[in-house]
């Protein structure tokens, strides 16, 4: 028998800055209300693999948002077979508790991978997600995994296994982990990328990589550099995120090369080359 088709798909549950679209005080700033793809919740990705022998899922999320639980009702997610973190931030991970219900649904431990500073930092921040505390009737719901740059980790399910390459990516003054799956690479809070990232990215089909806003930042890619780094590294295309309110759908899709588009929530992609 040869070996079945898989299928994978992400889905961008959201595209917006650390303090979304419209931030509050319904703060719009550059951005038409009036278009739906203009609100934007905090950064995570989807990956749901399916094989053609199976009814069944894989499933995968990159992040743990402020938004999770709606971004989760949204896609319908039953269960989840591993959380990936890019970092520590709060836009990244104050959604975790969240979790708790497809942990407890399934009543199984959902497993979560993270590098070595982000896993120290969410670890204690988060401490009861991994044990109990003492006097608790919580059971945990998390198990924890150190995962490292250039090691790929493979996820089972029964919609196949999903491969996920961490790759190395400077953050400002610290590094974010972003991941390669096929010919599809995420890559969310990053300003540049050094010599053995970029041997890593080579022969990209899709590129979801932060674009924040049109000027400078000193730890994300400003629209500018995003383009420069897409010319530079040549995926067939790329998708914008990490979206501030001064980066509105039309005005600057107006803006971009015709291989390179905005996201928005919602954003379904095929992930190719696994």
């Amino acid at each position: 028998m040869g070996k079945k088709a898989q299928k994978i798909v992400a889905t961008i549950m959201g595209c917006g800055s650390s303090g979304g679209v419209p931030r509050v005080g319904n703060l719009w700033g550059a951005c038409d209300p009036n278009e739906p793809k203009n609100r934007r919740r905090r950064c995570s990705l989807l990956l749901t693999g399916t094989r053609e022998d199976s009814e069944g899922q894989t499933v995968v999320v990159i992040d743990t948002g402020c938004d999770l639980r709606e971004q989760l009702l949204d896609a319908d997610v039953r269960h989840i077979e591993g959380v990936f973190y890019t970092h520590e931030h709060a836009d990244h991970t104050h959604g975790i508790d969240d979790l708790r219900a497809l942990a407890l649904s399934n009543k199984k431990r959902i497993d979560v991978y993270f590098g070595a500073r982000a896993g120290v930092q969410i670890s204690e921040k988060f401490s009861y997600c991994f044990s109990s505390p003492k006097n608790s009737e919580y059971p945990p719901i998390l198990r924890s995994h150190r995962i490292f740059p250039g090691e790929p980790v493979e996820i089972e399910g029964e919609g196949g296994t999903i491969t996920l390459l961490p790759i190395l990516q400077q953050h400002g003054s610290i590094t974010t982990l972003g991941f390669r799956i096929g010919d599809f690479m995420y890559s969310c809070d990053v300003s540049g990328f050094d010599a053995i990232a970029q041997d890593a990215m080579g022969g990209l089909n899709t590129w979801v990589v932060d674009a924040l806003r049109p000027t400078a930042h000193p730890s994300h890619l400003s629209l500018p550099e995003s383009l420069d780094w897409i010319e530079r590294m040549a995926p067939t295309r790329a998708v914008l995120i990490n979206l501030h309110n001064d980066m509105d759908y039309h005005t600057i899709s107006a803006q971009t090369p015709d291989n390179v588009v905005l996201a928005y929530d919602g954003m379904e992609l095929d992930v190719t080359g696994v």
